[in-house]
């Protein structure tokens, strides 16, 4: 099971009706605030990102704090995951959904310690899942919730128990509109390039939105994926409200 923060201000819940799939979030008296969009990044932290794990972590560092600059920052709630076969069933939860007030990027995002191999479907899953879950309670308490999500991995799926079919499910009930108003979900490849159609393929099956070549791992790049994922998280909370999903998510980084 992933580490879950367990302060009085958190609960947790299972995903997808899956006992092994767990995540936390705020409890909702807790709120202060009417409307939500609901975060969730996934990263992989598997043997591959040897090389540029800093660089990754300086990127998602970037990116939250960016998001926290936001004018939408009081109406956002984020939950960060980190995937690899070196944790119980293959996700460690960094912090479960919460205000970015209460988020410290430097301390709460140790130094990425990378090893073990790719549960892509199992993180995927804990991500839809886990924000469609936390949704639907947001909108069972009378707050009005959407979501996005960003999986970010530099290859292909090589060790999970989920399947792409089980993911789609869980993006298909975000499509009805009855759990949550609406669902961006992006899978981001990152030194992917020799997983291409298999990660095109994993985007189909799945039913993910957008799947992005982020290309090499560079700095340079790697601060055009946190600046993207910021700018994605302000542009679909503003369209809360509005019925739909953002159609201002950029196509390439």
């Amino acid at each position: 099971m992933p580490r879950l923060i367990t302060d009085e201000t958190m609960e947790t819940g299972n995903i997808g009706g899956m006992q092994a799939f767990k995540f936390s979030g705020v409890r909702t008296e807790h709120l202060g605030a009417t409307e939500y969009t609901v975060v969730t990044i996934a990263v992989d932290e598997t043997g591959s990102i040897d090389g540029f794990e800093d660089d990754l972590r300086i990127s998602l560092i970037t990116a939250v704090e960016a998001c926290k600059k936001s004018p939408r920052s009081d109406n956002l709630l984020l939950r960060v995951i980190k995937f690899s076969t070196s944790f119980p069933n293959g996700v460690e939860e960094l912090h479960g959904f919460k205000p970015l007030a209460e988020i410290n990027p430097q301390d709460d995002y140790p130094q990425f310690r990378p090893g073990g191999q790719t549960p892509l479907y199992d993180a995927t899953f804990s991500a839809v899942g886990a924000t469609n879950a936390y949704a639907k309670k947001l909108m069972d308490d009378d707050f009005l919730a959407n979501g996005i999500v960003f999986v970010i991995t530099d290859g292909a799926n090589n060790a999970s128990t989920t399947t792409p079919a089980m993911i789609k499910q869980e993006v298909d009930k975000a499509v009805k509109g009855e759990i949550i108003e609406s669902l961006i979900t992006v899978l981001i490849g990152i030194n992917a390039q020799h997983y291409l159609s298999e990660l095109k393929a994993f985007q189909s099956e799945a039913g993910i939105d957008q799947y992005i070549d982020a290309g090499e791992a560079t700095k340079d790049k790697l601060a055009k994926l946190a600046e993207f994922v910021s700018q994605s998280v302000s542009s679909q909370s503003q369209s809360l409200g509005t019925g739909g999903p953002s159609q201002q998510i950029f196509a390439t980084i």
